[in-house]
């Protein structure tokens, strides 16, 4: 079974993407979150894949993280919910904003995603309530990942020129990130950088 696949984008479409591997295209259907996250056409891509096997087709779903991959093996294992429809159900919520509502049952918040009926939102409650628990953690470690790297070059050469160690930046930058997220604005990242030198953090 195909496990990953790095390669050239070559196509990008509404549903999924076509990943050149060696000359070899590869057609592989993602999630609407995770397919606006890849690279444009013609760029490398990494992405994990699910491979489903079915009489008639062999079908190969990608993923860019663990937590998503790992979603997606839950929900095809909840009785009536097939690759396509946990396709939809991805599509609708990050990882780990699913986890959370299932976890919570979060039936309403659910059927907000299109496609997803009342049963459906239940049965995810009912059979993934206890699994989803840790995977709500993992996702948001992994989202608390490094800035992107020019604002953390900036922002590490901003702390030197204050008369920080390069090693001291390097890890007040990281550390910033992870409380406030990779989201976060410059200004909002140096503040938090400071603030942790400061006191030793």
């Amino acid at each position: 079974m195909i496990a990953s696949l790095r390669g050239t984008i070559a196509e990008k479409g509404l549903s999924e993407a076509v990943i050149d591997v060696g000359g070899v295209g590869y057609r592989v259907a993602f999630s609407l979150i995770t397919l606006a996250r890849l690279p444009e056409e013609g760029q490398m891509a990494k992405v994990r894949i699910r491979t489903v096997v079915r009489e008639d087709a062999l079908e190969l779903y990608g993923f860019l993280s663990r937590p998503e991959e790992d979603m997606f093996s839950l929900l095809t294992s909840v009785s009536h919910v097939g690759p396509k429809l946990a396709m939809t159900v991805l599509s609708g919520l990050e990882v780990g904003e699913l986890a959370t509502a299932i976890a919570r049952g979060e039936v309403a918040r659910l059927t907000r995603i299109h496609g997803v009926g009342k049963k459906t939102a239940e049965r995810l409650v009912l059979e993934l309530k206890e699994r989803v628990k840790g995977l709500a953690l993992e996702a948001r470690a992994e989202g608390r990942a490094a800035p992107p790297p020019a604002m953390r070059d900036d922002l590490v050469s901003a702390l030197v020129n204050l008369g920080y160690k390069p090693a001291q930046a390097e890890k007040a930058a990281d550390a910033a990130a992870e409380r406030v997220g990779t989201e976060g604005a410059f200004e909002l990242l140096f503040r938090e950088a400071l603030k942790g030198l400061r006191s030793g953090a």
